[in-house]
């Protein structure tokens, strides 16, 4: 892979996609608003010639198209936080996710992972309260899927903030994959989904595909790529 975008970089899930992608060692261009205060990791990878960052607003469609030009391959961690404005979740998780699949499509960009949320789509829920979220997380998910890019929609369950047990050679947690519309609740730390999106990215039988995500101690820990071959097996196995 050559270069990766990662909008919604300075968000507590978009930067941790951020740092564990400079963990591979891959070169990354993070997308944040003008506005946005880098976390000290990103700051420092910044100082130290590591990482590139863009300020811009994804309204700006030059911009984005400038700031998407070159890069391989785009991580939407975009999403709308807490907030008295309820066109919040429609502005940013489905007309925001739009501008990026039409910037990647007008500069070549074909491969797209999409940081969603489990239950997306679900009108009786209440994560709706909050400005419809669900149903805007759907309505971007879709956009993505009629693009013609080769995407990828990450669901995670409630997002966490562990970090114990999580760094490289020592996680303690599995994950519980899925297909969509299969898992309900239960959470998952926001490092692990971190992880699962860069598996996305390199494991070409995630392309089509929406993987739902929880995490748990008492599940053993496997990849991306291993459940999707044993799930294709088990859809081609005799009935």
């Amino acid at each position: 892979m050559g270069t990766l975008a990662v909008s919604g970089a300075s968000g507590k899930t978009g930067w941790r996609v951020v740092a564990e992608a400079l963990r591979e060692g891959l070169a990354v261009r993070a997308l944040v608003r003008p506005g946005s205060v880098l976390p000290p990791a990103l700051t420092a990878a910044q100082e130290e010639g590591r990482l590139e960052v863009v300020r811009l607003a994804l309204a700006e469609r030059e911009s984005l198209h400038r700031a998407l030009e070159g890069c391989d391959a785009l991580v939407i961690a975009t999403g709308a936080r807490p907030s008295v404005n309820l066109a919040g979740p429609l502005q940013v998780d489905a007309l925001g996710v739009r501008e990026q699949i039409q910037a990647c499509r007008a500069v070549g960009l074909r491969r797209v992972v999409l940081v969603s949320s489990l239950c997306a789509g679900r009108w009786l829920h209440p994560l709706n309260l909050f400005g419809l979220i669900l149903v805007w997380k759907r309505l971007g998910e879709r956009w993505l899927e009629q693009s013609g890019l080769d995407w990828t929609v990450v669901r995670p369950g409630g997002l966490s903030e562990r970090e114990e047990g999580l760094e490289p050679g020592q996680e303690q947690e599995g994950v519980r994959f899925s297909t969509a519309d299969q898992q309900e609740s239960n959470s998952i730390p926001r490092r692990l989904v971190a992880r699962v999106c860069l598996q996305a990215l390199q494991t070409p039988a995630a392309i089509g595909r929406i993987i739902e995500i929880t995490s748990s101690r008492e599940l053993p820990s496997q990849t991306l790529e291993a459940w999707l071959a044993r799930d294709s097996t088990l859809q081609n196995s005799p009935r």
